[in-house]
Protein backbone atom coordinates (compact mmCIF):
# COMPACT_ATOMS: atom_id res chain seq x y z
CA UNK A 1 0.00 0.00 0.00
CA UNK A 2 2.82 2.34 1.23
CA UNK A 3 3.76 2.82 -2.94
CA UNK A 4 1.00 3.35 -4.73
CA UNK A 5 -0.21 7.06 -5.25
CA UNK A 6 -3.09 8.69 -3.48
CA UNK A 7 -4.49 9.68 -7.10
CA UNK A 8 -4.00 8.72 -10.19
CA UNK A 9 -4.18 12.05 -11.56
CA UNK A 10 -1.83 12.27 -14.42
CA UNK A 11 1.64 13.93 -13.74
CA UNK A 12 3.22 16.51 -15.93
CA UNK A 13 7.30 17.49 -16.32
CA UNK A 14 8.38 20.04 -17.60
CA UNK A 15 11.13 22.43 -17.16
CA UNK A 16 10.39 24.99 -13.79
CA UNK A 17 10.55 28.46 -14.04
CA UNK A 18 11.43 31.60 -11.62
CA UNK A 19 7.13 32.33 -11.89
CA UNK A 20 6.77 28.89 -10.13
CA UNK A 21 6.77 28.27 -6.33
CA UNK A 22 10.54 26.88 -5.66
CA UNK A 23 9.85 26.64 -1.59
CA UNK A 24 8.27 23.11 -2.19
CA UNK A 25 11.79 21.39 -4.01
CA UNK A 26 13.02 22.44 -0.59
CA UNK A 27 10.40 20.05 1.31
CA UNK A 28 11.05 17.40 -1.25
CA UNK A 29 15.38 17.63 -0.75
CA UNK A 30 14.23 17.65 2.88
CA UNK A 31 11.91 14.23 2.76
CA UNK A 32 14.86 12.69 0.02
CA UNK A 33 18.02 13.27 1.65
CA UNK A 34 17.49 14.61 5.38
CA UNK A 35 16.86 17.56 6.77
CA UNK A 36 18.86 20.82 6.59
CA UNK A 37 19.01 24.53 8.69
CA UNK A 38 17.07 27.05 7.36
CA UNK A 39 20.54 28.74 6.02
CA UNK A 40 21.39 25.91 3.66
CA UNK A 41 18.03 25.81 2.50
CA UNK A 42 18.35 29.36 1.59
CA UNK A 43 21.80 28.78 -0.32
CA UNK A 44 20.11 25.68 -2.62
CA UNK A 45 17.13 28.42 -3.18
CA UNK A 46 19.65 31.01 -4.59
CA UNK A 47 21.59 28.38 -6.02
CA UNK A 48 19.03 27.16 -7.96
CA UNK A 49 17.98 30.60 -9.30
CA UNK A 50 20.46 30.57 -12.22
CA UNK A 51 19.68 26.17 -12.96
CA UNK A 52 16.07 27.46 -13.47
CA UNK A 53 17.02 30.53 -15.47
CA UNK A 54 18.81 28.30 -17.64
CA UNK A 55 16.48 25.58 -18.06
CA UNK A 56 17.61 22.47 -16.59
CA UNK A 57 15.87 22.61 -13.31
CA UNK A 58 12.58 20.13 -13.84
CA UNK A 59 9.34 19.59 -11.75
CA UNK A 60 6.95 16.83 -11.89
CA UNK A 61 3.56 18.28 -11.12
CA UNK A 62 0.42 16.48 -10.06
CA UNK A 63 -2.78 19.10 -9.91
CA UNK A 64 -0.47 21.01 -9.88
CA UNK A 65 1.51 20.33 -6.89
CA UNK A 66 5.39 20.01 -7.11
CA UNK A 67 5.79 16.34 -6.36
CA UNK A 68 9.00 15.97 -7.65
CA UNK A 69 12.35 17.52 -8.97
CA UNK A 70 15.60 16.80 -10.98
CA UNK A 71 18.13 19.10 -12.44
CA UNK A 72 21.62 18.75 -13.91
CA UNK A 73 24.77 21.37 -13.89
CA UNK A 74 26.54 22.41 -16.89
CA UNK A 75 29.72 21.04 -15.90
CA UNK A 76 33.22 20.26 -17.60
CA UNK A 77 34.70 16.64 -16.58
CA UNK A 78 38.40 15.77 -17.71
CA UNK A 79 39.16 11.89 -19.14
CA UNK A 80 43.29 11.80 -19.46
CA UNK A 81 44.17 15.36 -19.01
CA UNK A 82 41.39 16.49 -21.63
CA UNK A 83 38.04 18.33 -20.98
CA UNK A 84 34.82 17.17 -21.99
CA UNK A 85 31.22 18.71 -21.46
CA UNK A 86 29.14 16.96 -19.07
CA UNK A 87 26.12 17.36 -17.65
CA UNK A 88 25.77 16.56 -13.97
CA UNK A 89 22.29 15.21 -13.02
CA UNK A 90 21.46 15.92 -9.52
CA UNK A 91 18.69 16.97 -6.66
CA UNK A 92 16.42 13.87 -8.38
CA UNK A 93 13.49 13.84 -5.94
CA UNK A 94 10.41 12.49 -5.61
CA UNK A 95 7.56 12.86 -2.72
CA UNK A 96 7.29 9.99 -0.90
CA UNK A 97 3.38 9.63 -1.09
CA UNK A 98 4.12 9.45 -5.21
CA UNK A 99 6.67 7.13 -5.26
CA UNK A 100 6.07 3.72 -7.28
CA UNK A 101 4.22 4.88 -9.91
CA UNK A 102 6.62 5.98 -12.57
CA UNK A 103 7.56 9.96 -11.57
CA UNK A 104 11.16 8.94 -11.12
CA UNK A 105 11.52 7.52 -14.42
CA UNK A 106 9.77 10.12 -15.80
CA UNK A 107 11.81 13.02 -14.61
CA UNK A 108 15.14 11.10 -15.72
CA UNK A 109 13.88 10.41 -18.94
CA UNK A 110 12.86 14.48 -19.50
CA UNK A 111 16.13 15.48 -18.31
CA UNK A 112 18.00 13.08 -20.46
CA UNK A 113 16.15 14.07 -23.48
CA UNK A 114 17.16 17.68 -22.65
CA UNK A 115 20.99 16.76 -22.03
CA UNK A 116 20.73 14.77 -25.29
CA UNK A 117 18.93 18.18 -27.26
CA UNK A 118 22.13 20.40 -26.37
CA UNK A 119 24.55 18.28 -27.18
CA UNK A 120 26.43 16.85 -24.12
CA UNK A 121 28.61 14.04 -24.67
CA UNK A 122 28.70 12.58 -21.09
CA UNK A 123 26.19 12.70 -18.08
CA UNK A 124 27.61 11.55 -14.41
CA UNK A 125 25.02 11.25 -11.34
CA UNK A 126 25.62 10.41 -7.63
CA UNK A 127 23.04 7.76 -7.18
CA UNK A 128 20.67 7.31 -4.46
CA UNK A 129 19.47 3.80 -6.01
CA UNK A 130 21.33 2.28 -9.27
CA UNK A 131 18.81 0.36 -10.61
CA UNK A 132 16.85 3.15 -11.71
CA UNK A 133 19.83 4.71 -13.55
CA UNK A 134 21.31 1.44 -14.89
CA UNK A 135 18.04 0.96 -16.60
CA UNK A 136 18.93 4.43 -18.45
CA UNK A 137 22.35 3.30 -19.19
CA UNK A 138 24.18 4.26 -16.88
CA UNK A 139 27.17 2.72 -15.16
CA UNK A 140 29.49 2.96 -12.10
CA UNK A 141 32.53 4.69 -13.33
CA UNK A 142 34.59 5.76 -10.55
CA UNK A 143 34.69 6.72 -6.66
CA UNK A 144 35.39 10.00 -4.30
CA UNK A 145 37.73 9.49 -2.06
CA UNK A 146 38.85 10.74 1.62
CA UNK A 147 42.72 10.94 3.07
CA UNK A 148 42.83 11.38 6.72
CA UNK A 149 45.90 11.69 8.94
CA UNK A 150 47.16 13.78 11.88
CA UNK A 151 48.03 17.60 11.39
CA UNK A 152 52.04 16.73 13.23
CA UNK A 153 52.47 14.81 9.50
CA UNK A 154 52.14 17.91 7.60
CA UNK A 155 54.26 19.99 9.72
CA UNK A 156 57.31 18.97 8.48
CA UNK A 157 56.94 17.84 4.15
CA UNK A 158 60.06 15.42 3.06
CA UNK A 159 62.27 17.18 0.59
CA UNK A 160 62.61 16.87 -2.90
CA UNK A 161 64.97 13.62 -3.67
CA UNK A 162 66.13 14.61 -6.93
CA UNK A 163 66.63 18.41 -7.88
CA UNK A 164 66.57 21.74 -6.13
CA UNK A 165 64.13 22.64 -3.21
CA UNK A 166 61.01 23.29 -4.75
CA UNK A 167 60.15 25.86 -1.96
CA UNK A 168 56.56 26.83 -1.33
CA UNK A 169 53.92 29.09 -3.02
CA UNK A 170 52.96 32.15 -1.31
CA UNK A 171 48.86 31.58 -0.35
CA UNK A 172 45.90 34.66 -0.58
CA UNK A 173 42.97 34.82 0.35
CA UNK A 174 40.16 33.65 -2.14
CA UNK A 175 36.15 34.36 -2.77
CA UNK A 176 33.52 34.73 -5.32
CA UNK A 177 35.64 37.48 -7.20
CA UNK A 178 38.16 34.68 -8.25
CA UNK A 179 36.43 32.49 -9.54
CA UNK A 180 38.04 32.60 -13.05
CA UNK A 181 41.65 32.38 -11.43
CA UNK A 182 40.42 29.34 -9.64
CA UNK A 183 38.91 27.69 -12.38
CA UNK A 184 42.27 28.83 -14.46
CA UNK A 185 44.34 26.64 -12.12
CA UNK A 186 42.16 24.09 -11.84
CA UNK A 187 42.09 23.32 -14.96
CA UNK A 188 45.68 23.42 -15.64
CA UNK A 189 46.00 21.14 -12.66
CA UNK A 190 43.77 18.48 -14.09
CA UNK A 191 45.33 18.78 -17.69
CA UNK A 192 48.83 18.61 -16.87
CA UNK A 193 48.29 15.73 -14.13
CA UNK A 194 46.72 13.82 -17.37
CA UNK A 195 43.31 12.93 -14.60
CA UNK A 196 40.57 10.93 -15.39
CA UNK A 197 37.14 12.13 -13.09
CA UNK A 198 37.33 15.18 -11.51
CA UNK A 199 34.81 18.03 -12.71
CA UNK A 200 34.97 21.76 -13.00
CA UNK A 201 31.60 23.84 -12.78
CA UNK A 202 31.25 27.29 -14.68
CA UNK A 203 31.90 30.22 -13.33
CA UNK A 204 28.35 31.05 -11.91
CA UNK A 205 28.10 28.15 -10.14
CA UNK A 206 31.62 28.48 -8.81
CA UNK A 207 31.24 31.43 -7.75
CA UNK A 208 27.64 30.73 -5.90
CA UNK A 209 29.89 28.03 -4.08
CA UNK A 210 32.73 29.96 -3.07
CA UNK A 211 30.45 32.06 -1.37
CA UNK A 212 30.29 30.66 1.80
CA UNK A 213 31.23 31.86 5.13
CA UNK A 214 31.88 28.34 6.73
CA UNK A 215 34.19 28.01 4.02
CA UNK A 216 38.06 29.39 3.67
CA UNK A 217 39.44 29.21 0.24
CA UNK A 218 42.69 30.29 -0.55
CA UNK A 219 44.40 30.84 -3.80
CA UNK A 220 47.86 30.99 -5.31
CA UNK A 221 49.30 31.23 -8.98
CA UNK A 222 49.37 27.66 -9.31
CA UNK A 223 47.09 26.21 -6.18
CA UNK A 224 43.95 26.31 -4.96
CA UNK A 225 42.39 24.89 -1.51
CA UNK A 226 39.11 25.40 0.39
CA UNK A 227 38.53 23.98 3.77
CA UNK A 228 36.87 24.54 6.93
CA UNK A 229 36.04 23.25 10.39
CA UNK A 230 34.07 20.32 12.37
CA UNK A 231 32.95 20.48 15.74
CA UNK A 232 35.44 18.28 16.93
CA UNK A 233 37.94 20.60 16.10
CA UNK A 234 38.93 18.83 13.35
CA UNK A 235 40.05 19.88 9.69
CA UNK A 236 38.18 18.80 6.61
CA UNK A 237 39.63 19.99 3.02
CA UNK A 238 36.71 20.04 0.85
CA UNK A 239 38.81 20.64 -2.60
CA UNK A 240 42.28 20.92 -3.37
CA UNK A 241 44.59 21.05 -6.42
CA UNK A 242 47.94 22.08 -7.42
CA UNK A 243 50.07 22.45 -10.78
CA UNK A 244 53.64 22.73 -9.18
CA UNK A 245 55.67 20.77 -6.21
CA UNK A 246 55.94 24.18 -4.84
CA UNK A 247 52.23 24.74 -5.07
CA UNK A 248 51.67 21.48 -3.22
CA UNK A 249 53.51 21.86 -0.69
CA UNK A 250 52.08 25.44 0.06
CA UNK A 251 48.56 23.50 -0.06
CA UNK A 252 49.17 21.62 3.03
CA UNK A 253 51.34 23.83 5.03
CA UNK A 254 48.71 26.24 5.10
CA UNK A 255 46.73 23.54 6.81
CA UNK A 256 49.41 22.12 8.35
CA UNK A 257 49.56 25.94 10.22
CA UNK A 258 46.30 24.71 12.10
CA UNK A 259 48.01 21.79 13.41
CA UNK A 260 48.23 23.71 16.90
CA UNK A 261 44.15 23.09 17.55
CA UNK A 262 43.33 20.67 14.67
CA UNK A 263 45.25 17.34 15.56
CA UNK A 264 43.16 15.24 12.57
CA UNK A 265 43.13 16.75 9.38
CA UNK A 266 40.35 15.19 6.70
CA UNK A 267 40.71 15.44 3.07
CA UNK A 268 38.54 15.07 0.07
CA UNK A 269 41.85 14.11 -1.82
CA UNK A 270 42.37 11.64 -5.42
CA UNK A 271 43.56 7.83 -4.91
CA UNK A 272 47.42 8.95 -6.03
CA UNK A 273 47.23 12.58 -4.18
CA UNK A 274 51.14 13.73 -3.78
CA UNK A 275 50.11 14.13 -0.16
CA UNK A 276 50.54 9.94 0.55
CA UNK A 277 54.12 10.72 -0.56
CA UNK A 278 54.93 14.14 0.88
CA UNK A 279 54.88 13.05 4.73
CA UNK A 280 57.50 11.30 6.86
CA UNK A 281 55.37 8.65 8.32
CA UNK A 282 52.91 6.57 6.22
CA UNK A 283 49.91 7.93 8.46
CA UNK A 284 47.85 8.78 5.66
CA UNK A 285 44.34 6.78 5.41
CA UNK A 286 42.55 6.36 2.09
CA UNK A 287 38.86 5.47 1.77
CA UNK A 288 36.59 5.15 -0.90
CA UNK A 289 33.63 7.18 0.51
CA UNK A 290 30.94 6.98 -2.37
CA UNK A 291 30.75 5.81 -5.77
CA UNK A 292 29.24 7.49 -9.18
CA UNK A 293 27.91 6.79 -12.39
CA UNK A 294 28.68 7.83 -15.91
CA UNK A 295 26.33 7.58 -19.10
CA UNK A 296 27.60 8.04 -22.88
CA UNK A 297 25.17 10.35 -24.16
CA UNK A 298 27.01 10.69 -27.83
CA UNK A 299 29.19 8.15 -28.08
CA UNK A 300 31.02 9.43 -31.19
CA UNK A 301 31.42 12.98 -29.70
CA UNK A 302 32.61 11.32 -26.21
CA UNK A 303 35.31 9.46 -28.08
CA UNK A 304 36.60 12.49 -29.99
CA UNK A 305 37.01 14.74 -26.42
CA UNK A 306 38.68 12.40 -24.70
CA UNK A 307 42.11 12.10 -23.93
CA UNK A 308 44.23 8.91 -24.41
CA UNK A 309 47.62 7.70 -24.01
CA UNK A 310 50.54 9.38 -26.72
CA UNK A 311 52.34 6.85 -28.88
CA UNK A 312 49.44 4.19 -28.30
CA UNK A 313 48.13 3.04 -31.43
CA UNK A 314 44.80 0.84 -31.80
CA UNK A 315 41.82 0.38 -34.18
CA UNK A 316 38.72 -2.11 -33.41
CA UNK A 317 35.49 -2.83 -34.93
CA UNK A 318 32.53 -1.85 -31.93
CA UNK A 319 28.84 -2.76 -32.33
CA UNK A 320 27.03 -0.59 -30.25
CA UNK A 321 23.14 -0.92 -28.94
CA UNK A 322 21.14 2.18 -26.91
CA UNK A 323 17.95 1.96 -26.58
CA UNK A 324 17.75 5.56 -25.39
CA UNK A 325 20.19 7.18 -27.70
CA UNK A 326 19.51 4.92 -30.96
CA UNK A 327 22.32 7.38 -32.79
CA UNK A 328 24.89 5.44 -30.86
CA UNK A 329 23.59 1.96 -32.02
CA UNK A 330 25.04 0.23 -35.21
CA UNK A 331 28.57 -0.67 -36.18
CA UNK A 332 31.37 1.71 -35.63
CA UNK A 333 35.27 1.49 -35.88
CA UNK A 334 37.30 2.86 -33.39
CA UNK A 335 40.76 4.54 -33.69
CA UNK A 336 42.94 5.85 -31.46
CA UNK A 337 46.08 7.26 -32.49
CA UNK A 338 48.19 10.54 -31.84
CA UNK A 339 46.43 10.99 -27.79
CA UNK A 340 43.08 11.13 -29.84
CA UNK A 341 40.37 8.92 -30.93
CA UNK A 342 37.38 8.89 -33.43
CA UNK A 343 34.35 6.52 -33.80
CA UNK A 344 33.39 5.76 -37.24
CA UNK A 345 31.38 4.26 -38.95
CA UNK A 346 31.88 1.52 -40.29
CA UNK A 347 31.36 -1.48 -42.58
CA UNK A 348 32.76 -4.33 -40.77
CA UNK A 349 30.95 -8.16 -40.29
CA UNK A 350 28.98 -7.55 -36.98
CA UNK A 351 30.54 -10.76 -36.26
CA UNK A 352 33.93 -9.54 -35.56
CA UNK A 353 33.19 -6.47 -33.65
CA UNK A 354 32.90 -6.60 -29.74
CA UNK A 355 29.67 -5.74 -28.62
CA UNK A 356 28.41 -3.29 -25.93
CA UNK A 357 25.64 -1.86 -24.58
CA UNK A 358 25.26 1.51 -22.92
CA UNK A 359 26.12 0.52 -20.04
CA UNK A 360 29.27 -1.67 -21.12
CA UNK A 361 30.12 1.65 -23.12
CA UNK A 362 30.03 3.95 -20.10
CA UNK A 363 31.98 1.24 -18.07
CA UNK A 364 34.95 0.91 -20.79
CA UNK A 365 35.11 4.40 -21.10
CA UNK A 366 35.87 5.10 -17.63
CA UNK A 367 38.43 2.79 -17.82
CA UNK A 368 36.73 -1.12 -16.57
CA UNK A 369 39.12 -3.87 -17.85
CA UNK A 370 37.38 -6.00 -20.76
CA UNK A 371 38.53 -9.17 -18.84
CA UNK A 372 35.63 -7.82 -15.83
CA UNK A 373 33.10 -6.63 -18.37
CA UNK A 374 33.20 -9.66 -20.09
CA UNK A 375 32.71 -11.68 -16.57
CA UNK A 376 30.03 -8.99 -16.26
CA UNK A 377 28.26 -9.81 -19.05
CA UNK A 378 28.47 -6.07 -20.34
CA UNK A 379 31.10 -7.15 -23.22
CA UNK A 380 30.99 -9.77 -25.48
CA UNK A 381 32.60 -11.28 -28.69
CA UNK A 382 34.82 -9.62 -30.73
CA UNK A 383 38.29 -10.21 -30.86
CA UNK A 384 39.62 -10.93 -27.44
CA UNK A 385 43.30 -10.86 -28.48
CA UNK A 386 42.19 -7.24 -28.71
CA UNK A 387 41.39 -6.77 -25.48
CA UNK A 388 44.58 -5.39 -23.82
CA UNK A 389 45.46 -2.66 -26.29
CA UNK A 390 41.37 -1.17 -25.63
CA UNK A 391 42.16 -1.69 -21.91
CA UNK A 392 45.55 0.19 -22.79
CA UNK A 393 43.84 3.15 -24.44
CA UNK A 394 41.33 3.53 -21.81
CA UNK A 395 43.04 2.99 -18.51
CA UNK A 396 42.66 5.28 -15.76
CA UNK A 397 41.31 5.29 -11.85
CA UNK A 398 38.35 7.65 -12.21
CA UNK A 399 37.62 9.74 -9.18
CA UNK A 400 35.87 13.02 -8.32
CA UNK A 401 36.38 15.97 -5.50
CA UNK A 402 32.91 17.51 -6.18
CA UNK A 403 29.72 16.29 -4.54
CA UNK A 404 26.93 17.23 -6.61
Amino acid sequence: MADRPVTDAPVHVRPLHRGDDLAPSLDLAQRAFGTFSAADGERRLAAGGPVVDAGRFFGALRDGGLIGTALFHNMTQWWHGRAVPMAGVAGVTVAPEARGAGTGRALTAAVLAEIEARGYPLSALYPATAPLYRSFGYEIAGGRYQVTLPSRSLRRLLPPETGPDAGQDTMRRAGPADAAEISAVIERSYSAARVSGPVNHDLVTSALLLDDEDVYCYLSDDAFVCYGWSPRHEITVYFSVACTPAAIRAVWSLIASHASIAETVHAVAGPADPVGWLTAEPDARLRRTGAWMLRVISAPAAVAARGFPAGLRVSVPLTLADPQFPANAGTWRLTVADGRGTLTRGPEDRGAALRLGPRGLAALYAGTPLATLRMAGLASEGDPAADAALDAAFAATPYMLDHF
